[in-house]
């Protein structure tokens, strides 16, 4: 069989967001066709990045992986003659999104006005994401100049957005990657199905993908949906609504069937998040199709998820301070993330079909080539190879993905161009905005914050 390939040069910037980083580390350390590889981390928070080379470090020893780890801040050299570039980083951090939604609500705009129709996902910054594209865009170029024939693995949100920009702004051979079609397995599990044995197919835009296919041993199995939902649902949701203390188990919630019975294929992951107004009004709507936490982007679940976080990091820097092994934070074998098993493949040219963010090309009908879609395709040394004509049914095309195109060009045209029109704009759309004055005063007020200087001088 062809040698294995050793020795490439992972970079991953934004490297210091702990829980995402143990997990590419751990998946690293057990896969032994990418030993002898160098692993730049970069991130420009020095305690959280010094926090990560330590655990790459100690993990890498504690499972006798051939890995190097280097750390630095300085993101130009971590690019540099890099084979893959992971892009994880989220500027400005949680905090500073926070305080922007805090002032939306003042004037009047719940969840903030980054929440609109199909974009309620509270870390998919893209009108308000000024900093996040700019940073984006920044470590494309980057990789243009210093590594042009790497990969660039774009995982930081908005992967919609920035996989768009930076495929029509640059000649970077750019992927976005995301986890959310892994939903597949809860609604496996909802039906008693063994997610081994389920084929499925799932196409759309990054967190607005649609099951087109779903196969259990062969046979179509979207029967099976619809009988749990005939004959279970309701006492399923009875019994969830009783106990639902995860605000992310909502795959199977009632928003979720509404959207099957309204658009005629079932959402999978990140999609039953988003959704038009109808499920998102106020928290009280939250609640009655999301179960009492109002899901993941209601106020009581976010907190839930940031608090999660906070919680998770303070434990490993306990452990990792007590000199601790790692390894029983850490299950067993390669977690379900794609990110180095497509490096791999790549790498090693072992082509496997991944589901992949990348301009449409033609692989989805009905949608313009020049937008990133989300589709299963097929990952190996000369690239990706789009399956071509691809079908999603006119309904999800017309209420669904067109409105939600025209959002991700809104907002990446505002920060292409500048001005302020296109800030009003976007907001003169919203159901939440009564007048042309509350659209203008909630800009001024967000351009006014001491960080967003810069943001505010391009948007005069």
């Amino acid at each position: 069989g062809p040698v294995a390939v050793t020795g490439v040069k992972i970079s991953v910037v934004g490297a210091g967001s702990v829980a995402w980083s143990s997990t590419l580390i751990r998946d690293l350390c057990v896969t032994p066709g990418l030993r002898g590889s160098t692993v730049a981390l970069m991130d420009i928070n020095e305690e959280r990045l010094k926090l990560v080379h330590a655990i790459a470090t100690r993990y890498a020893r504690e499972v006798k992986a051939d890995l190097k780890f280097e750390a630095t801040t300085d993101r130009r050299r971590a690019i540099e003659d890099a084979d893959f570039v992971i892009n994880t980083a989220m500027a400005m951090g949680h905090s500073y999104y926070e305080r922007m939604r805090e002032l939306s609500e003042k004037h009047g705009y719940y969840r903030g006005i980054n929440s609109v129709e199909w974009n309620m996902v509270s870390d998919y910054h893209t009108i308000w994401g000024y900093y996040q594209f700019k940073l984006a865009l920044d470590v494309a170029r980057d990789v243009e100049d210093l590594s042009p024939e790497a990969w660039l693995l774009q995982i930081a949100n908005p992967v919609f957005e920035l996989t768009t920009l930076i495929g029509r702004r640059t000649r970077v051979k750019v992927i976005g990657l995301c986890h959310g079609h892994l939903g597949y397995r809860e609604i496996a599990g909802a039906l008693g199905l063994d997610p081994e044995k389920v084929e499925f197919e799932a196409v759309g835009f990054n967190h607005v993908i649609w099951l087109t296919e779903f196969k259990y041993e062969g046979e179509d199995a979207y029967p099976l949906i619809d009988r749990w939902i005939e004959e279970r649902a309701e006492k399923y949701w009875e019994e969830w609504r009783r106990t639902q203390s995860n605000p992310s188990d909502i795959q199977m919630s009632p928003a979720a069937v509404d959207m099957y019975r309204s658009y005629g294929l079932f959402p999978v992951g990140d999609t039953v998040r988003g959704g038009t107004w109808k499920y998102h009004w106020n928290l009280e709507t939250k609640q009655r199709w999301y179960g009492p936490t109002g899901g993941t982007d209601s106020e009581i679940g976010w907190g839930i998820y940031l608090a999660h976080g906070e919680a998770w990091l303070e434990e490993i820097l306990e452990v990792v301070q007590s000199r601790r092994p790692l390894s029983p934070l850490f299950p067993k074998g390669r977690t379900d993330e794609s990110v180095v098993p497509l490096m791999h493949s790549i790498a090693d040219d072992a082509p496997a079909v991944y589901q992949v963010n990348v301009l449409n090309m033609g692989a989805i009908g009905g949608l313009p080539g020049n937008v990133a879609v989300e589709i299963p395709a097929e990952v190996g040394g000369s690239g990706v190879r789009r399956p071509q004509g691809l079908r999603l049914p006119g309904r999800i095309l017309r209420l669904v993905l067109w409105p939600r195109m025209m959002r991700a060009e809104m907002a990446i045209e505002a920060f292409l161009e500048g001005g302020r029109q296109p800030l009003i704009d976007w907001l003169m759309l919203d159901p939440r905005t009564r007048s042309e004055r509350q659209a203008e005063a909630v800009w001024e007020e967000i351009l006014r914050m001491p960080e967003n200087e810069d943001m505010a001088r391009h948007y005069r």
